[in-house]
């Protein structure tokens, strides 16, 4: 069968990043550190995948709003949303976050340390090597999977035995502009099955409560998966 995803209409997606914007330009307070990230994230190269500004302010309003101590991140990139998170957490807390390239490591901890934040650590290696090591004596209050799709099922596994009983996991990039939820679908089928592979583990999973919040914004149609591990 043909796919039924229709491309969405230049208009439809500048009227998403006007809206955004409007909403960023009352609720987001300048944050020379994060724009710092950004401008340097973009000039070495890297893609443009951290998260927007506005999930980059749920992410903080998230670690604020159930007190955590421990957040673990999959993904590190340049650092942009570890920044973020780590401003939620208070003078005691710390943040983990996993990071393959030894090269984008070197840039995130530059901008970490541009941004004032102390209390995260980039570990350098196979998120999947490095997780199945990690133990469960000190739980994690919030996980945030960002890394590759194809592993999703893998690290949400990972994610729901390291953290605490009522702690949160946030699955990144799992609506794809609509593409996931066409079975049909051909292009970007990998990363978009892995995610369909995910939901379909989730629906027999009684262990979690999940709901999929969708985002339109400044990067377009995407949304994330929001857990609680019961």
């Amino acid at each position: 069968m043909a796919s039924t995803i229709v491309e969405i209409p230049q208009e439809v997606l500048e009227t998403f990043a006007r809206s955004d914007r409007y909403h960023n330009s009352f609720l987001l307070h300048p944050d020379e550190g994060l724009e710092h990230a950004s401008k340097r994230i973009a000039e070495n190269g890297l893609p443009n995948i951290s998260v927007s500004a506005s999930q980059g302010k749920f992410l903080k309003l998230m670690v604020l709003a159930i007190g955590a101590k421990r957040v673990l991140e999959l993904g590190t990139l340049g650092g942009y949303s570890t920044i973020c998170m780590s401003q939620g957490l208070p003078e005691d807390g710390e943040l983990i976050t996993l990071e393959i390239s030894e090269v984008r490591a070197k840039l995130a901890r530059e901008n970490l340390a541009r941004a004032g934040i102390h209390n995260a650590t980039v570990v350098v290696g196979d998120a999947k090597e490095t997780l199945a090591g990690l133990p469960t004596e000190k739980p994690f209050d919030l996980v945030f999977i960002d890394a590759d799709k194809e592993s999703y099922p893998n690290y949400f596994l990972e994610a729901k035995r390291l953290v605490r009983k009522h702690g949160v996991i946030i699955v990144d990039n799992v609506v794809r502009s609509g593409q996931v939820a066409d079975e049909n679908l051909t292009h970007d089928c990998s990363r978009c099955e892995a995610i369909r592979t995910l939901l379909r583990m989730m629906k027999e999973d009684k262990e979690v409560e999940a709901t999929t919040i969708p985002l339109a914004n400044v990067k377009g149609y995407d949304g994330f998966l929001y857990a609680v591990k019961l």
